[in-house]
């Protein structure tokens, strides 16, 4: 009698643990979810607040890189994102103009927000690659979690001004 006591506990064990397991899965794949969405508002605030600087103070490329990159499709983003960190590194940004202190603004919490993004990624993509996730496919329904590689959107602010 004792045994079938023990099996029950061991099954018992077992199930909680798959319970536990495939809630981790969907809590990390959700928030990987939450972190791109949060990236996305974060490079279309960028973008516009660069549009707006471009065409108060600086010229058609930097409205073009902004421009491009507030329209680019899902495969084309990160290469626009890439230009316009570029771009925006060209051009000497005073952080006293409220314009270009949004910029600057903008560029920090998009790296922050890239750094969040990405360690969801890998905590996600490290728990879907377990091979007890994959062989029951606990991660299955929910597109497998991308990183979005672009340059560090950290824009340096000049030595000989004082940042605001």
């Amino acid at each position: 009698m004792w045994w079938v006591v023990a099996a029950s506990v061991v099954v018992g064990l077992v199930a909680a643990y798959l319970i536990w397991t495939a809630g981790r899965v969907e809590r990390l794949q959700s928030r990987a979810e939450l972190a791109a969405r949060a990236l996305d508002a974060h490079l279309l605030r960028r973008a516009a607040a660069a549009a707006v600087l471009a065409e108060r103070r600086f010229g058609v490329e930097l409205y073009a890189a902004a421009r491009i990159a507030l329209d680019a499709s899902p495969d084309e983003r990160e290469a626009a994102e890439n230009d316009l960190t570029r771009q925006l590194r060209s051009v000497q940004l005073d952080p006293g103009d409220p314009d270009c202190g949004a910029v600057i603004a903008a560029s920090r919490r998009l790296a922050l927000s890239r750094q969040v993004h990405t360690d969801l990624v890998r905590d996600a993509r490290s728990a879907r690659s377990r091979p007890l996730v994959r062989l029951l496919r606990m991660g299955r329904g929910r597109e497998w979690p991308r990183y979005f590689d672009i340059d560090d959107p950290t824009l340096a602010v000049p030595a000989d001004v004082p940042a605001s």
